[in-house]
């Protein structure tokens, strides 16, 4: 089990937090955007940027080569279709894209927009982790919590639209 600091301060101690995330037992922060048979996109929990999305492979598994035929088309399909989401609704230009085998989640890829304010960082992946730390530590109040959650609700509005046209809604 490992202990885990979510963005409202909570904690919480899960085996695996992508687990925990795609069967339902911890509710990220606004929401899961969109859901496929394979994979659930939330907003990342740890940090408020708008926009950083986290999309998960349900099954666990570690590495992308893992992934069936069936799971590689809808991944590259989905995550086509989140950053499509992003740059028509929230305005995001740049994004960086990471995903690691060595984590102690299972398969994921951050999706971590890039925004004026990061500039002082650099413009490297050395330049993630320092930027991820501030937004933990210095954009963690109201205003910029708001502003994610309009972020969370402008892209599931965005990825499910087709959805629910289809149900009627």
């Amino acid at each position: 089990m490992r202990k885990l600091t979510l963005s409202d301060g909570q904690t919480l101690e899960v085996a695996c937090l992508s687990c925990a995330l795609t069967s339902g037992l911890v509710e990220p922060a606004g929401g899961v955007i969109v859901e496929t048979e394979h994979f659930h996109a939330h907003q990342d929990v740890a940090y408020p940027i708008k926009g950083l999305v986290i999309l998960a492979s349900k099954r666990h598994i570690r590495c992308l080569d893992e992934l069936t035929e069936e799971e590689s088309l809808e991944y590259i399909s989905l995550l086509t279709r989140i950053r499509r989401a992003q740059r028509k609704v929230l305005g995001i230009e740049k994004v960086y894209y990471f995903y690691n085998e060595d984590t102690t989640h299972h398969f994921h890829t951050w999706m971590v927009p890039r925004y004026d304010w990061m500039e002082k960082f650099g413009r490297s992946v050395e330049s993630v982790r320092p930027v991820l730390l501030h937004a933990r530590n210095n954009r963690n109040d109201e205003k910029h919590k708001k502003d994610v959650l309009e972020g969370i609700r402008a892209l599931t509005e965005e990825l499910n639209f087709k959805i629910n046209i289809k149900r009627g809604r």
